[in-house]
């Protein structure tokens, strides 16, 4: 079993805490340079699961692999020539980035993956490539290509309401088809487009020409991919558990090198902080956020940063009255039901939430402890994580579901607490010295 009692925390929380690299970006790196014209290395990447099934799949490819001191270098074969069957987990990055690459292959690769991965949407990206002319097995995981050496590319229309990644997936093999790629969106509205702003500006940092002048329209030219030495950002959305535990204690925490300007989705959550009624505040490459004597009810559209979404709907369970979450109805087919699951987890601990179409109306209650089932859902455990700062009794069914993207989630986060408890020792000691000088102050007059 891998249940863990989430500490509570009756003082402020008061830490620095580093979080590591970027997941989307660490993965659309080792992509990009394995389709890239010669080797790249990657620093700061990180070093979790979705990124180690990323690195494993490249090498099912023949993709050459070195992992040094904290930088990779990567060497991409002639031909992709696969060597075995792609394990995708449960990452959704593996299971649509890798069968674009798949499809450039001189031979047939099998994808397959965690049980619950079967139940995630692949269609549209697999209806795409077989419109390329790739021969296709099944319509979700586990599935086979046949992948060709003379695809020519061209026109493509994709429905990609249902994710993102799908755009991103196609974007990121497009400079290699013989004619390049035009691709088009039609359908619903398009979630998560700062992960599509990610994937083409990194398509541009390597030399790739892309036109996303009209809306949901993207065109490719043909070309090289050329090699890049990259430093991975820290990964915003990682830092927002740390972030929200200030909000919520009425503390304050820092992230160092948080940067400026960032395609990450998770660069929307200082703003998101801010409306719940905490301050933020920004050193030379650093953010801190602080908590005040309240949490503010919200209405926010998480339709751009929907991964965000289960600690942002910790936070309005704590707040003073009802908040609405939009924009959230594709995360139905993330690592979990997440609407489903955080609905049913809140209401669990007194809660009461209505689930819509498009996304979450979170009344606040009094709230008790209770198991918190995470649904191997990293950022359910996350959320449940922070609930358990101020809700005593809450336990994480399976805390170790973190390691998809932080593996050293429970190392950092009682650190967090630890340090927390010694600067809250260390002003207490401080404001007994200042009262006795007081004191002896008053004695002397």
């Amino acid at each position: 079993m891998n249940t863990w009692p989430a500490p509570t925390m009756p003082t402020p929380v008061e830490a620095t805490v580093t979080v590591p690299g970027s997941k989307s970006q660490t993965n659309r790196a080792l992509v990009l340079a394995a389709l890239s014209s010669g080797p790249s290395t990657i620093a700061n990447g990180l070093d979790a699961r979705d990124t180690r099934l990323m690195r494993d799949g490249l090498r099912v490819l023949g993709v050459e692999i070195e992992d040094g001191a904290g930088v990779w270098r990567i060497t991409p074969p002639a031909t992709f020539r696969p060597d075995g069957t792609i394990d995708c987990g449960l990452a959704g990055t593996v299971m649509r980035f890798l069968p674009p690459l798949a499809a450039l292959a001189d031979g047939a690769v099998t994808f397959d993956g965690d049980e619950q991965s079967y139940a995630r949407p692949m269609a549209p990206l697999l209806q795409a490539l077989t419109a390329l002319g790739v021969e296709v097995t099944g319509d979700r995981l586990p599935c086979t290509l046949i992948g060709r050496l003379d695809l020519t590319g061209g026109e493509v229309v994709i429905d990609a309401s249902t994710s993102s990644q799908y755009v991103s997936a196609l974007l990121l093999f497009g400079a290699r088809l013989e004619s390049g790629l035009d691709l088009r969106h039609s359908g619903g509205d398009l979630p998560s487009r700062p992960h599509i702003a990610m994937t083409v500006q990194m398509l541009r940092d390597r030399g790739v020409e892309v036109d996303d002048s009209e809306v949901d329209r993207w065109r490719v030219g043909p070309g090289p991919i050329a090699p890049l030495n990259v430093t991975v950002e820290p990964d915003l959305s990682t830092a927002a558990p740390f972030l929200a535990a200030a909000a919520i204690t009425g503390g304050h925490v820092t992230v160092p090198h948080w940067p400026s300007v960032s395609t990450q989705p998770g660069h929307a959550l200082p703003g998101i902080l801010q409306q719940f009624g905490a301050e933020v505040s920004y050193g030379a490459d650093s953010i801190t956020v602080c908590g005040t004597d309240q949490i503010g009810a919200v209405e926010v559209d998480l339709r751009d940063a929907s991964e965000l979404t289960p600690v942002v709907a910790a936070l309005a369970a704590l707040a003073q009255d009802t908040s609405h979450l939009h924009g959230i109805g594709h995360i139905r087919g993330h690592e979990t039901d997440r609407l489903t699951a955080i609905a049913t987890e809140l209401e669990a601990l007194g809660a009461k939430v209505h689930v819509h179409r498009d996304g979450l109306t979170i009344h606040p209650r009094l709230m008790g402890g209770a198991t918190w089932r995470t649904y191997a859902d990293h950022r359910m455990a996350q959320a449940g994580a922070l609930l358990g700062l101020v809700i005593e009794d809450i336990w994480l069914d399976d805390v170790t579901c973190t390691d998809k993207t932080l593996p050293e989630f429970v190392q950092l986060w009682t650190q967090m607490l630890a340090d927390s408890r010694v600067e809250s020792a260390r002003e207490i000691g401080q404001g007994e010295i200042k009262q006795e000088e007081t004191e002896q102050a008053v004695d002397r007059e």
